[in-house]
This record gives C-alpha cells, structure tokens and sequence, in this order.
C-alpha cells in the first residue's frame, strides 16, 4: 500500500527539481511558464513569482485537461512549465500529475522562499 512518503518519491524521480538560481535563469530567458501551485490563501501572505499563474494543486487536472471547460490556456503540452509551491512536494506532486497527462517539460523549481532569497522577481 502506498503512503505519501511513495507519492513524493515516485514524484522526485519523474518531475526533475533545478534550484532556485536556475529558475530565476530561465525565468529571465522569457521562453517558460510559471505556475505556483499552492492555495491563494498562502500567496496572499507571502506574494508569488512575478507574472507566474496560479492553479492550485487541487484543481491541475481540470486547468490541464484541454477537454474540461476549466482548461487554463498556460497549459500547453510543447510549453516549458515550471513549478513552485512552499517547499517543493506540491509542485512535485503536480509535476508527476502533469507528466501523467502527457505534458513533457515539467521542471520543479521547490519553495517560494528560495526564490525570493534568490533575487527572484516578485508579485503581490
């Protein structure tokens, strides 16, 4: 039976993490997109990638699904999607979910924390 120890460490193997410096490199390059996948509740308190889309965890499949009236257009299968949570296993999760559904460059760039220490650009 799995736990969710399983689920994070089946979603670390399959969703690559880069850190918090390389992000910011890709970011800067202009040819991604970002998405923080926590709640907005949390980016409230703390603020968000600047520019980034939030879609929350819970809601991925149906903003990532073409076929749902919930389709969010960042969700492009060529695009390069990036992905942020609070500390990295949201976005990880995710990222494994997306893989699931066919979509190819999911990269997780872990904690918001991190990118902020970093020098990252910032929103809200």
């Amino acid at each position: 039976m799995k736990n969710a120890q399983t689920y994070l460490d089946e979603a670390n193997a399959a969703v690559p993490r880069i850190s918090a410096e390389e992000a910011i490199a890709k970011y800067e390059s202009g040819n991604a997109t970002f998405i923080d996948v926590r709640d907005s509740g949390d980016i409230a308190k703390s603020g968000t990638i600047k520019g980034a889309h939030n879609v929350p965890r819970g809601f991925i499949e149906f903003a990532a699904d073409p076929a749902t009236d919930y389709h969010h257009a960042a969700f492009q299968k060529d695009a390069d999607l990036y992905l942020i949570c609070g500390a990295g296993g949201q976005a990880a999760l995710a990222g494994k979910t997306l893989k699931d559904m066919g979509y190819t460059n999911v990269t997780n760039i872990g904690g918001f924390s991190a990118w902020k220490e970093a020098g990252g650009p910032v929103e809200g």
